[in-house]
């Protein structure tokens, strides 16, 4: 095909691209599901208020739970494509083995961070019990705690991985920021 999207004769040419899901994580596929089922039930919220007036009351608290288990793991897609926010000016201006040193100090530190949140959200868990219940609905809010806990571990796991591939490349995109992750 030629690089002319209108031909001379005046007809639009396109072809499409293949599409490649392999980059795709798991845990991508998992918080579309979620945020597919959140969507749901955000929409039968609006039907059963405003359509038929007569509010569900348990999609509120069940909506913002399942909000909270999409922004969790969610997260963890932000962690496996490293793309979190970050500041990498001064890596430019440091001597390369500083920088170096540095960011492997910051892949360290992540790594600390999420294996953290994940030892005080169990022990948060383990204090809570099955006691406390969720408002609306009979359920224990450790279902929702066990749904952060999966983020955090899934963020531990990511980190642990960028890590690795920052040590074996050797650099990361702290020292080069017009790499990719998937420059591997």
């Amino acid at each position: 095909m030629s690089d002319k999207i209108i031909s001379d004769d005046g007809e639009f040419h396109t072809e499409d691209e293949a599409v490649d899901f392999s980059h795709v994580t798991a845990e991508a596929w998992l918080v579309l599901g979620l945020f597919w089922i959140l969507g749901l039930t955000v929409l039968y919220q609006f039907i059963t208020r405003y359509v038929f007036n007569d509010s569900a009351a348990w999609t509120e608290e069940i909506g913002r739970y399942e909000l909270i288990a999409v922004v969790f793991i969610g997260a963890a897609i932000g962690v496996a494509k490293n793309n979190h926010i970050q500041v990498d000016f001064f890596y430019r201006h440091l001597p390369a083995a500083v920088g170096r040193a540095l960011s492997g100090f910051v892949d360290l530190l992540r790594v600390a961070f999420f294996a953290t949140a994940v030892v005080l959200t169990v022990q948060m868990m383990l204090k809570l019990g099955n006691q406390t219940r969720m408002t609306i609905v009979d359920l224990p809010m450790n279902l929702v705690y066990a749904t952060c806990l999966f983020g955090f571990f899934i963020m531990l796991l990511r980190s642990l991985q960028v890590a690795y591939i920052h040590y074996r490349r050797g650099y990361s995109m702290l020292e080069r920021p017009e790499s990719h992750m998937h420059d591997r």
